[in-house]
């Protein structure tokens, strides 16, 4: 099995879901630039039937970039694979991502249907994609929560139509990680052409579990992510890349990579919050502004002595210049003296102490100690 993680990246299609962070055309395209210079390998451009806006976009972004695969969110009917074809023909490299529900709930209370109809539906849309272009992927909505027996069955057929991904989405962010990571070990040991395929996982952070979901699926034979930049999407969001990858990248031993130039990521994640409109929260994993910060004095001391005291990622790796000593009242003479030392004071250690308790008396008040408050405080106590 292939040890190369292919990153599917959904910003502009289920990132842009989230309502107040629509794009017009021009600004996909500004992003999607990004995403090929970032080195994702697959963009889903967006959903051509639902709208003449969305259509306009996947046409021009598939102008916009020649080495990723540009892909096109359909649904299992022939209206909507004939508007991703028409939509997708200045694309270098085409997908055609369509698919149907593959749990009970679904096709019960959404499709009023049965198994045998959904999964013949599911199949002909295989079928009629593959006249249009060579690259199919399926997906088999709420694969989460969909019975593993059929769900096999379904994965199996579409096969044999034709399909070249297959996606087993969990839709509603439902599952456990052990028990979505053992869905896609069952799905190899029970469909018989399962390595024709690269299969995909697509998870919903609905109960925080989106990325652990993702890693169970990795670590039992997926070979594609589904995600978004900074985990925007649907209701609680996506899989957040910048996570999975640097997972990868951090724990090597799992001999799993991807083409990621990952100094680029801080980078492409404060275009996307700012286009986008969707503020970063604070403590979010590597791309939070305070995810290198440090405000501890314990933490303090430990990162100015060795930064792998406290940090498992060089910052640089990510496109961040360096860690952050966040004065508080919580810090130690350590960081201070660091910061006085950043300033070009040097303090003796006789001194440190009496510093230290003006340092403290001023924290109380403030929140956060900043270079013009330590200045300030060292004129005011003649130093």
């Amino acid at each position: 099995m292939s040890n190369k993680i292919f990153v599917f990246d959904t910003t502009l299609r289920d990132g842009e879901q989230v309502p107040g962070c629509q794009l017009n055309t021009v600004e996909k395209v500004e992003i999607v630039r990004e995403l090929e210079k970032l080195g994702v390998d697959v963009i889903e451009a967006g959903f051509p039937v639902s709208s003449p806006g969305d259509f306009k976009s996947v046409v021009e972004i598939s102008k916009a970039v020649t080495r990723p695969i540009v892909c096109a969110l359909t649904r299992a009917k022939k209206e909507d694979i004939d508007a991703a074809a028409e939509a997708l023909k200045y694309a270098k490299r085409k997908r055609i991502h369509t698919g149907i529900g593959a749990s009970d709930v679904h096709i019960r209370y959404k499709f009023n249907s049965t198994r045998a109809k959904v999964l013949e539906m599911g199949v002909e849309a295989v079928r009629y994609a593959k006249k249009f272009v060579e690259d199919v992927e399926f997906y088999a909505e709420d694969a989460g929560r969909a019975d593993p027996v059929f769900l096999a069955k379904m994965v199996g057929e579409v096969i044999k139509a034709g399909a070249t991904v297959v996606n087993i989405p969990d839709t509603t962010g439902y599952c456990l990680p052990q028990d979505f990571g053992n869905k896609i070990k069952y799905l190899f040991e029970n469909v018989k052409n399962i390595n024709r395929v690269i299969i995909a996982v697509h998870c919903h952070n609905d109960l925080g579990l989106a990325t652990a979901n993702t890693m169970a699926g990795i670590e039992n034979g997926a070979r594609q992510i589904e995600v978004t930049i900074n985990g925007i999407g649907e209701r609680a969001g996506n899989t957040s890349m910048e996570e999975i990858v640097m997972i990868l990248k951090t724990h090597k031993k799992l001999g799993l990579e991807t083409e990621i130039n990952t100094k680029k990521i801080y980078e492409v994640s404060q275009k996307v919050s700012k286009m986008m409109n969707m503020p970063i929260q604070k403590n979010k994993a590597i791309v939070g502004a305070n995810a290198f910060a440090h405000s501890s004095g314990i933490h303090q001391d430990g990162i100015i002595k060795q930064r792998e005291n406290y940090e498992i990622i060089d910052p640089k790796e990510v496109g961040i210049d360096k860690s952050k000593i966040v004065l508080t009242a919580r810090s130690g003479r350590a960081a201070l003296r660091y910061r006085l030392k950043n300033l070009k004071y040097e303090i003796k250690q006789e001194y440190l102490n009496f510093i230290y308790q003006k340092f403290l008396n001023l924290a109380d008040k403030k929140k956060e100690i900043n270079d013009l408050d330590l200045k300030q405080l060292m004129i005011q106590n003649q130093i």
